[in-house]
């Protein structure tokens, strides 16, 4: 952002916002990832095969997906700060009731709980740094919030199992949970949309890009309807299954992968975990600044996101294979990092198109839809490695699995991407009139 005076004001609205967000990001993945920390000890006490714990760390997975597509509409028509936070408080008393149950299907019910109560979290993310910030700018402020979500997992392992070892896996959950609950207070207190300011010109000449012309924030159900009609939409939402499958193969199984394939004790997986997740978080970073030096530049919106998240997939293909040739656990765990840098990588750059490619009034929703496909890939991921493990007593296939998502996501994205999205026109819906995005 440039230095200038007139833009104090808007900047320390983006600064308290980024935190509250990377907070709330950091809690809602510490809270997904809990369950995959407790895996052994839950399986233990419950009698639960791999399979059944696959499917029990689907069931957060397919309650989120399956939760965006209503939630979208609801953050463009009521705004992030009331859709988040009824989330967050809901997620977080999921996450206390999963530290009361007495059995695996109280707990399957518990974790759907928790993957409804986070549907907004992300699409809330979009929303905010599109209202908030210069086109120019939302990549960085994207790579910001999406760290956080590595930063979460990173964190979990060590926490989460000092919690567990030192009070036991309920208290894990509980403890949580509490702390979810003042988040979400926080959240609802000083959180404010931009209708809610009375922003100068100047504000709003730099948020908007210069482009003052009145436009409905709120989306209407026939431009809902028409985003289906974009070869770009259909490009982020399917492009994005196999990015999260492959993250969330990564965030349900490889604490169990260390454990059961690279025997490594339950206190070394604790940490050894957190050290690609600090990768991870430095990919979001690099990949949110590099969007924007890219932009800067003079390469357009789709070419300075799409390019580099195809390059980033392919190296993480080559990466994860790699993995599956190397004995030695210290240069595994460093080849895991490095492919969960270019992951996490590529998810920044997903979710930088959105807030780039898309119109303001749709970003909830279109950012909603590519999770709906995202986290339907991350649904099947713990499913299918867990079968997998299971049937062939090795993470070798399941591996190369995730290898071939990330391939794949490349080429969608390279062949789909294109163009901005446009959605009709709801006072001229038929009528060949269109908005599209900044």
């Amino acid at each position: 952002m440039e230095n200038n005076p007139d833009l104090v004001r808007i900047r320390k609205i983006q600064r308290l916002t980024m935190v509250m967000l990377v907070i709330s990001v950091t809690v809602s993945t510490i809270d997904r990832a809990a369950l995959s920390v407790a895996n052994p000890l839950i399986r233990a006490e419950f009698g639960l095969s791999l399979a059944d714990m696959g499917y029990l760390l689907s069931a957060f997975l397919w309650a989120y997906a399956l939760a965006q597509l209503p939630i979208g509409t609801l953050i463009d028509r009521f705004g992030p700060r009331w859709v988040l936070s009824i989330g967050l408080a809901v997620w977080s008393t999921a996450q206390m009731l999963c530290g009361l149950v007495t059995g695996p299907v109280q707990l399957f019910a518990a974790r759907a709980l928790l993957g409804a109560g986070e549907a907004p979290q992300f699409p809330s993310g979009a929303r905010v740094v599109r209202d908030w910030f210069s086109v120019k700018e939302r990549g960085t402020a994207t790579g910001v919030f999406l760290s956080a979500s590595y930063l979460g997992t990173g964190l979990a392992a060590p926490l989460l199992t000092f919690l567990m070892l030192s009070f036991g896996w309920r208290w894990m959950f509980l403890v949580m949970g509490v702390f979810g609950l003042i988040v979400a207070v926080v959240w609802k207190v000083f959180y404010r949309e931009p209708s809610q300011i009375a922003l100068t010109h100047a504000e709003n000449v730099y948020r908007l890009d210069g482009n003052l012309t009145p436009v409905s924030n709120k989306v209407t159900f026939a431009q809902w309807r028409s985003l289906f009609r974009s070869a770009t939409v259909w490009g982020l939402v399917t492009g994005y299954f196999g990015v999260i499958y492959v993250n969330w193969l990564f965030n349900t199984w490889l604490p169990g992968y260390l454990q059961m394939e690279r025997h490594m004790t339950l206190e070394h997986v604790g940490w050894a975990v957190a050290v690609p997740y600090a990768f991870a978080v430095c990919g979001a970073l690099f990949a949110g600044r590099l969007t924007d030096w890219l932009a800067r530049r003079g390469v357009s919106l789709i070419n300075s996101r799409r390019i580099p998240a195809c390059c980033f997939l392919l190296v993480q293909f080559v990466l994860i294979v790699m993995v599956t040739f190397i004995p030695d656990n210290s240069l595994a765990i460093g080849c895991l990092s490095l492919a969960m840098f270019c992951g996490t990588a590529a998810t920044t750059t997903a979710w930088a198109m959105i807030s780039a490619l898309c119109p303001a009034n749709c970003t909830g929703s279109m950012g909603a839809l590519q999770n709906l496909g995202g986290y339907t890939g991350g649904a099947l991921a713990p499913v299918i490695t867990g079968l997998i493990v299971q049937h062939t007593g090795s993470f070798t296939p399941a591996l190369f699995t995730g290898a071939g998502m990330s391939l794949l996501s490349a080429i969608i994205y390279l062949v789909f991407v294109r163009a901005p999205v446009t959605v009709s026109d709801p006072e001229s819906f038929g009528s060949g009139q269109h908005v599209k995005a900044a």
